[in-house]
């Protein structure tokens, strides 16, 4: 079992807009783990043994994540904060090859790409992870993000993994597919 040497949820009830319209309750749900990098400082070829944190360490979060949503999500996503002395290819490695399988088994489903983002930082970087409608990649209402960040972490040597989930989209969303385009 990878070790974590720290996990953090973060729930995120939305009853307003930003002009303080009510609107119907949405529920963002994230789970974030801190763990050592073990290609830090190195380039390799085999990125593998990232691919499984990525798949044992989101099965985990995603239960985790999802007991907090309490319902059935409908959409999510997810991300990785690699710290100074890693890559963009190992944050890939944690959060693409294998984490989808668990994210989805979690959610019951889900046909859409998992929306993600990748970057490297240092302790308090904040990330944007992208959420996505987890059936319909086209459904503009649910493109949304959750701005996260672990406050001591990552360490040079550490990674950050983030997944979220939500019950819906933005809260009074009015975008909806935009116009159809027509040729002349």
């Amino acid at each position: 079992m990878t070790r974590t040497r720290k996990t953090t949820l973060i729930r995120d009830v939305i009853t307003s807009d930003a002009f303080g319209e009510p609107c119907n309750p949405v529920c963002r749900v994230a789970m974030l783990a801190v763990f050592r990098n073990p290609l830090a400082g190195q380039f390799v070829d085999d990125l593998s043994p990232l691919f499984e944190i990525g798949a044992e360490l989101g099965a985990l979060l995603a239960e985790q994540a999802i007991d907090a949503l309490k319902v059935s999500p409908i959409s999510y996503g997810k991300a990785a904060i690699v710290g100074v002395n890693g890559d963009m290819e190992h944050g890939g490695a944690v959060i693409h090859p294998r984490l989808g399988a668990p994210m989805r088994a979690a959610a019951g489903g889900g046909q859409a790409l998992i929306p993600s983002n990748v970057k490297i930082g240092g302790p308090c970087t904040p990330i944007d992870l992208p959420l996505g409608h987890k059936d319909d990649p086209w459904s503009f209402d649910h493109f949304d993000t959750m701005t996260l960040n672990m406050p001591d972490g990552p360490a040079p040597d550490e990674i950050v993994m983030c997944l979220a989930y939500a019950d819906g989209g933005r809260p009074i969303p009015r975008c909806g597919k935009g116009p159809v385009a027509t040729s002349s």
